[in-house]
C-alpha cells in the first residue's frame, strides 16, 4: 500500500471541520500542529505594533494514494480555500516509505478495494 502526506495550513476556527470532512472520505488519522504562522501575498496586518493574525493549525494527514485527491479536494472545499487567499492551502506529497501504519493499512484494504 502507498501513501501520500497531505499538509493543510488552516485557520484554527476550521480544523474540526475540516478533520471530519476528511475522515468522511477515508482519512483514518491526522496530526495538528497548533499556533502556527505564515504570510501569503501581503504582509499581516498590524495594530500599534502588534500582528493581527488569526492563529493557524498545521494538519498533516497521511492517506492512501487512491483517497488522496478526493480527500485533498474535500480538504480544500471545507475549509473554503478557493473563495477567499487568507483561508489557507493544502498539498500533497509522495511518502516513499512509512512504518507504525498496520492498523490505518488494515483499516483501508476494504475501502480501497472497493474504489478499485
Amino acid at each position: 500500500m502507498h501513501f501520500k502526506l497531505i499538509i493543510a495550513f488552516v485557520n484554527n476556527d476550521r480544523t474540526d471541520r475540516i478533520l471530519d470532512a476528511a475522515r468522511k472520505k477515508g482519512a483514518t488519522g491526522s496530526t495538528v500542529i497548533s499556533q502556527a504562522r505564515g504570510e501569503g501575498l501581503e504582509h499581516a496586518k498590524t495594530f500599534f505594533g502588534l500582528n493581527v493574525e488569526t492563529p493557524r493549525d498545521v494538519l498533516l494527514l497521511l492517506v492512501e494514494q487512491h483517497l488522496s485527491r478526493v480527500i485533498l479536494e474535500t480538504v480544500a472545499e471545507a475549509g473554503n480555500f478557493e473563495s477567499n487567499s487568507s483561508e489557507g492551502i493544502a498539498f500533497q506529497i509522495d511518502v516513499e516509505d512509512a512504518v507504525g501504519v498496520m492498523h490505518q493499512i488494515e483499516a483501508l484494504e476494504h475501502t480501497v478495494e472497493e474504489k478499485l
